[in-house]
């Protein structure tokens, strides 16, 4: 079972506010800025499968991985409804980020919604870095996102209780932060109940995911171990300069 193992089928709706296609805009503006020729695209920590499906519509080639075998499943479940000709362009594989080698070179590697910050040891770090090395061609770039250090150690992390309902169920998630500060590392203890509408029964999830928040010069010392060149860093989706109040800041990376 994956961290996101228990709450996989509750993820959408969970996330149903979050603005996938302005994401998947912006990704898009940010391919034509750094990489204007990029055909095929390789997602680390595709999830479910929502940017895949909007970039694909784009005219991408997306390959997406995905540790959650639960997650997947529903990526699967989204590929079949679509059309033939955009589900062409789809593909997912299960497998750790920090070890999946696929065979082929890619023009553009994304990992998106802090996936990179779930790499919490130097070695997840480094391994995480050497598969996009290992499958970018000379010149792809690689697109992330992860907590800002700067902004975590600034503001906090605090208790966040977010509600949200369907047709079918009520979701209550309730996450608890600790936050530790010598290892750079913050565990978000999720607290979910699912309530059935129709039969009134509510059950009761928990898992902790824990997140590592990330410097600027961190990177810029992976990346020169990979012979990789950091090109930009901004806050995500707004391309302002990073500050102690930004909590996600987007890197773009030329192999």
């Amino acid at each position: 079972m994956t961290v996101f193992g228990n709450y996989a089928p509750y993820y959408d709706l969970l996330y149903r506010d979050k603005d996938y296609v302005g994401e998947a805009e912006f990704i898009h503006s940010l391919i034509q800025t750094h990489a204007p020729d990029s055909k095929n695209i390789l997602e680390l920590g595709c999830g479910t499968g929502n940017h895949a499906t909007l970039l694909a519509k784009m005219g991408y080639h997306l390959h997406g991985v995905d540790l959650s075998q639960e997650m997947l499943h529903l990526a699967h479940e989204r590929l079949s409804q679509c059309p033939q000709e955009l589900s062409k362009r789809l593909q997912f594989t299960h497998s750790d980020i920090r070890q999946v080698r696929l065979d082929q070179k890619f023009d553009v590697v994304l990992s998106l919604f802090h996936v990179i910050s779930y790499q919490t040891t130097n070695e997840d770090l480094l391994a995480a870095f050497t598969t996009v090395k290992t499958h970018l061609k000379p010149g792809g770039i690689f697109v992330f996102d992860i907590w800002y250090g700067s902004a975590v150690l600034t503001e906090l992390p605090t208790v966040r209780v977010k509600h949200l309902e369907d047709e079918l169920i009520q979701v209550t998630r309730i996450a608890e932060p600790v936050i530790y500060p010598n290892e750079n590392c913050v565990d978000v203890n999720y607290h979910v109940f699912i309530k059935d509408k129709n039969s009134g029964a509510v059950d009761e999830l928990r898992e902790t995911h824990t997140m590592r928040y990330l410097f600027k010069s961190e990177i810029e010392f992976l990346l020169s171990g990979l012979q990789m060149q950091l090109v930009t860093s901004q806050e995500w989706l707004t391309n302002q300069q990073p500050g102690l109040k930004t909590w996600g800041v987007y890197f773009v990376v030329r192999n």
